[in-house]
């Protein structure tokens, strides 16, 4: 009797050090509340080069046609999942095709006139307009007013500004170019180029022409200009990047992007990124003019 009372003493015993071991446990939970499904996110501004992707097409300016492959170029490798398409065809296919939706960008090297649809512009730098002679030319410099009357061909012969006695070779842009547009405007006045002028369809054709081509002058865009051509003074100011910003020389323009809307998307900053600093230093480094 006495074994079955202390058999049963060890088993309460034991059971009470069972049940103490299991209330020194972790401590039960409380239920969580419930969570609240999540909202859907609101898409943001691409801020890394991965969130943007997407393609743009500019045409028009052959004067900003390589500033633009700069641009692009840039701007591709900061967002490689962007894909930007840069053609040329002159200031007026520019204005163009911006209007009719069929470039996201259009790009004229002239003020809109009057009598052409109202885009957006975007002012991306300034450009000047050299007068040039082929490399071996021994004059110097010329007048506006010189200029002008060659141009027009009512000077034929170097001999009559100061030059060899030889016949004056015009060469020029085509009709449609920007920069005939802005040299007509600034150098030309009410007189017209004159009809025995080569006419070339971009600055490239025009510096090549001069180039190889004895006595003979033409005009082409800052950006174009190297050791194959000489840049003549008009006037009595050199062609220069610096002549041109502190305004003596004088023939300067505007070089634009052109949109039919105020932009958005990948178009909005691309062209931010052409205005900003980093996109003037590119245009500088270019042989144009920034304007920041």
């Amino acid at each position: 009797m006495k074994k079955i009372a202390t058999l049963i003493m060890v088993v309460a015993l034991a059971s009470a050090a069972i049940f103490a071991g299991c209330q020194g446990g972790t401590e039960p939970t409380t239920p969580s509340e419930p969570s609240t499904p999540s909202q859907p996110s609101t898409p943001s501004t691409p801020s890394t080069p991965t969130d943007l992707s997407g393609t743009i097409t500019e045409a028009g300016s052959t004067t900003v046609q390589p500033l633009a492959e700069k641009f692009a170029s840039a701007f591709e490798a900061m967002y490689p999942q962007g894909s930007i398409t840069i053609q040329g065809g002159g200031s007026s296919v520019g204005v163009k095709s911006a209007d009719a939706g069929t470039v996201d960008i259009g790009a004229a090297s002239r003020e809109l006139k009057s009598s052409e649809p109202a885009l957006v512009t975007h002012l991306l730098c300034r450009d000047g307009i050299a007068v040039v002679t082929d490399p071996d030319n021994t004059l110097s410099g010329l007048t506006m007013d010189q200029v002008r009357s060659i141009f027009a061909g009512e000077t034929t012969n170097w001999s009559e500004v100061g030059g060899a006695n030889e016949d004056i070779i015009v060469i020029a842009r085509e009709e449609g170019s920007g920069t005939r547009a802005a040299f007509e405007e600034m150098v030309m006045d009410e007189a017209l180029i004159t009809d025995m002028a080569i006419l070339l369809p971009s600055n490239g054709a025009v510096r090549t022409t001069v180039s190889t081509t004895p006595n003979s002058i033409g005009f082409l865009s800052f950006g174009y200009l190297d050791e194959t051509v000489k840049s003549i003074a008009v006037d009595g100011v050199a062609g220069t990047i610096e002549n041109a910003k502190n305004g003596t020389y004088p023939i300067v323009r505007p070089l634009y992007f052109l949109t039919k809307a105020e932009p958005t998307g990948i178009v909005k900053v691309f062209i931010d990124f052409c205005t900003s600093s980093a996109g003037q230093s590119i245009a500088e480094g270019e042989g144009y003019i920034s304007v920041d």
